[in-house]
Formats: C-alpha cells, sequence, structure tokens
C-alpha cells in the first residue's frame, strides 16, 4: 500500500476508542500506513486533546463511557467544521449511520473494522483535504493578486468563472467550456483538473481541430500494429493515456458525425476498442471539453451531435472573451511582461500609461492569446524598461479590426448569408495580410474550419466560372 508523508498536516488522526487492544491495533495500523496518528481513550479525552493534537480526521467509536461519538461530533463541528469525522460501531444499525452522517460524519463503518475499506476511506478523505486546501490556496491568491491558478482577471465576469470552476472541479461530472479562440478554455480545464481528486493523474489535452479527420480516431483510441498502412507499431490513444486522470478535447465541434457516435459510446459505456484491436478496455476518465463556438448553435446546424453534448454539457463553463472584461488588461499585461522579461533576460519593468491606454481601447479579436503575443514582442523590442506605443505592432494601435464599410464591401439587405459570410472572410482576410491563422482567431473559428470554407468557396468560383 502507499505510503503517505509523516507529519502532514492532512494525515494527522485521532483515534477515539475506549477498548485498549483496538485502540493500540488502529494505532499500529495507521502508523505503518504512514498516518500521524494519536489516541483517546474517550469522547471527552478526545475533546481535551484536540487543542494540542489537532486532528484533521477523527476516527471515534460510537458508544463510549463519559461522552459517546454522537456527542463528541456535535462538539467537534461546532468548533471546528473543517475536521472530517468516521464513526464507528459494534452496535450500529442503518438509523443510528443516517443519524450520524445527517450531523456531519463524513461516514459509518462496521466492528470489526475492515482494514481495506478503512484505507480507502482515509486516502478518500485525504484526497479531499488536499483539495479543499488547494481551493483555499487559490482563493487567498485570488483575494491578494487577483489571479486563480493559472487564470488571470479579476473582473466580475472572471469571478463568475472561478465559482463555477470551484463548484465543478471536485465532482466527477463532465464539463463543456464555450468561448472564443484565445479565451484560455484549456486553463480553465487544467485548473478543474488540479482542484479535482485526479490532480495526481495524468491531464492530456488533445486538439480536435489540429488533426486531420483520418487520423483523429486513431489520436483518440490508439491503434495496434498493422490496423492501418503506416501503423508499424502499437499506439496509445488519448483516452488510455488519460486513464484514471482528466482528457480535455478541444474544438470538439470539429469531429466528424461518425468519430462524435463512436465518442458517445465511449462516454456512455467506459470501454473502448483501438483501431485494429480485438478486444475492448475500460477506461477511468473524466471528460472536459471545448469549443470557440455556441454549443447550441453547433447543434442546430448539425455541428455537434444533440445527444453528445447533453452528455458533455453536464456543468457549462463559458469564458467571457476579452472585449467583455478590459479591466483585467492591466494586470494580464503586467503577468505577461514579467513573464516574458524573466524568459527572455530582458529588464522591461511595465507598460507606460499611454500604452495601457492603446491596450484598453483596442478590440482584441483574438482575446489574451493575441494580447500575450503582442506583449511578448513589445517586451522584447521595447528600448527602455517601459513599453511605450512605439513598441506596439501596429495592429495593436487600431481601435477596431476593420469593418465592411471601411473596406468598401458593406452589407445590404436582401443578401445571403453565403455571400455575407464570403465578403466577411475576404475583408478579414484583407485585414491580416493574408494571415489565416489570425484571421480565424478574429473571426472566431478554427483554422481548420477556415481552410474548409475557402476551399469550399474555391469550389464554388470554379464551378461558376
Amino acid at each position: 500500500m502507499s505510503q503517505r508523508g509523516n507529519g502532514a498536516d492532512s494525515d494527522r488522526i485521532l483515534i477515539v476508542e475506549d477498548d485498549a487492544a483496538q485502540r493500540l491495533g488502529l494505532q499500529q495500523l495507521l502508523k505503518s500506513w504512514g498516518f500521524a496518528a494519536e489516541v483517546a481513550i474517550d469522547g471527552q479525552d478526545a475533546l481535551d486533546k484536540l487543542p494540542t493534537v489537532r486532528p484533521t480526521i477523527v476516527l471515534s467509536d460510537l458508544v463510549m463511557p463519559r461522552l459517546g461519538g454522537l456527542d463528541l461530533l456535535a462538539s467537534v463541528k461546532q468548533d471546528d467544521p473543517d475536521v472530517t469525522m468516521v464513526l464507528m460501531t459494534a452496535q450500529g444499525t442503518v438509523e443510528t449511520a443516517v443519524t450520524a452522517i445527517k450531523r456531519g460524519a463524513y461516514d459509518y463503518l462496521s466492528k470489526p473494522i475492515d482494514p481495506q475499506r478503512l484505507k480507502i476511506m482515509l486516502d478518500q478523505i485525504v484526497e479531499r483535504h488536499d483539495t479543499q486546501r488547494e481551493v483555499r490556496a487559490l482563493r487567498r491568491q485570488l483575494q491578494e493578486r487577483g489571479t486563480f491558478g493559472k487564470m488571470i482577471g479579476n473582473s466580475v465576469e472572471m469571478r463568475k468563472v472561478y465559482q463555477l470552476v470551484e463548484q465543478a472541479a471536485p465532482t466527477q461530472a463532465s464539463v463543456l467550456i464555450s468561448g472564443e479562440s484565445g479565451t484560455g478554455k484549456e486553463l480553465v480545464a487544467q485548473t478543474i483538473h488540479q482542484l479535482s481528486q485526479r490532480v495526481n493523474q495524468p491531464f492530456v489535452p488533445l486538439n480536435c481541430a489540429a488533426i486531420p479527420d483520418t487520423l483523429l480516431e486513431s489520436e483518440l483510441f490508439g491503434h495496434e500494429k498493422g490496423a492501418f498502412t503506416g501503423a508499424f507499431a502499437r499506439r496509445q490513444g488519448a483516452f488510455e493515456l488519460a486513464n484514471r486522470g482528466t482528457l480535455f478535447l478541444d474544438e470538439i465541434a470539429e469531429m466528424t458525425p461518425a468519430t462524435q457516435a463512436k465518442l458517445l459510446r465511449v462516454l456512455q459505456e467506459r470501454n473502448f476498442r483501438t483501431l485494429g484491436g480485438q478486444r475492448e478496455q475500460s477506461v477511468d476518465i473524466r471528460v472536459i471539453a471545448a469549443t470557440n463556438v455556441d454549443p447550441q448553435e453547433a447543434v442546430r446546424q448539425g455541428k455537434l451531435r444533440e445527444d453528445l453534448f447533453y452528455r458533455l454539457n453536464v456543468f457549462a463553463i463559458r469564458l467571457p472573451p476579452l472585449r467583455d472584461r478590459k479591466e483585467d488588461i492591466p494586470m494580464l499585461a503586467q503577468a505577461f511582461v514579467r513573464e516574458f522579461s524573466s524568459r527572455n533576460n530582458r529588464t522591461v519593468a511595465g507598460v507606460s500609461d499611454r500604452t495601457m491606454q492603446a491596450l484598453e481601447h483596442y478590440h482584441w479579436p483574438g482575446n489574451v492569446r493575441e494580447l500575450r503575443n503582442v506583449i511578448e514582442r513589445a517586451t522584447i523590442v521595447a528600448r527602455a524598461d517601459m513599453i511605450e506605443p512605439d513598441d506596439l505592432p501596429q495592429l495593436t494601435s487600431a481601435p477596431a479590426p476593420a469593418t465592411a464599410s471601411s473596406t468598401g464591401t458593406a452589407l445590404t439587405a436582401g443578401i445571403t448569408v453565403d455571400e455575407a459570410e464570403r465578403r466577411l472572410i475576404e475583408v478579414t482576410l484583407t485585414h491580416t495580410g493574408g494571415n489565416k491563422t489570425r484571421a480565424a482567431e478574429m473571426l472566431g473559428i478554427s483554422l481548420k474550419t477556415l481552410h474548409n470554407k475557402l476551399n469550399r468557396m474555391k469550389g464554388e468560383a470554379a464551378s461558376e466560372a
């Protein structure tokens, strides 16, 4: 069995048992597992020792002289609600167990104690304590620095996101994160994993839009040697790599309907088969998915299967675009200056007032990712200890992306949606100087989707010719 670090706060247990032999036996057992275990002979003795022992877990008998387990539970919860109580009894009934849990006990064990069940329960409690401690640390971090894990921002919009992350993280529920490209969806997924009981297990990200359709199934489920041309050896897929951990599927709406159907089956049955494999493999994972389009609109357009949407959308988190939380720009900019000044051995200390005004007046179609790239470049080219407006790329000095009217492509009533989309893509590509990656970010679609639309437009133009 795994050993725990002796003396850690999360490992300190107070055993409350009036039977001397059982008390000593439990203490020796817990110490052999690496827990710091102290003892008390009854409930009153336990109350006297609580201030000095300061346990995080109390393992108490139910029936004892002077003060029984239920009365001890009430006193402990009143004095320190963070202490976890587990009750033991040889005289227990279902009614007593329900009463104990209603009053705040974590669980209930019948004597003689099953060591395996006790060990599993204690490990679960310690994991929960670790998660709670991490959440408290992140809350302090938010109050002191305006950051929550790797996420930066103290705006009302971001505080709502942090609250949702806190609520979702300790559960096993699937999460669907939506938001424009560059808003930080993967950071949210990483933070959820960090605060979950799977934190010590793998976090495996997979960008569905960056992988060709012909390879995506292999990336998800893996393949056996000889499964297809070029499969020279067995390869683990994301599901196998993420077993017992978290699988993050970015741009979920970019999957083909056939692959979405296979994904749905795995999520429902928790079994999968590698390409070319002959047997089913079970998998224990938590899936967090993300999309840069409105997921309900994607369902209406047939891009996302409705049944898959409901399977993933158990817990929904929407990230606001940077233009809707511009009060976070100074904090983000300063954090990026520190990061890139240190990484590139520069002495840039911050952003001048004039530069900050320019940053705050820009529309930021690429969101936080675009701001990060802009600050990285500016930190490198800056000639003084502060970033000045001249250090910013021309793109950043513009108040907003080019509009249809400013480029002579104004839309008129009666124009078709396809034609409007074509003009918008052309305007955006002109604005970015033909940079498709940048254009895709501004349009709020993946690069793969933009390529598909351009290929379709070329095909239509060729057929008209």
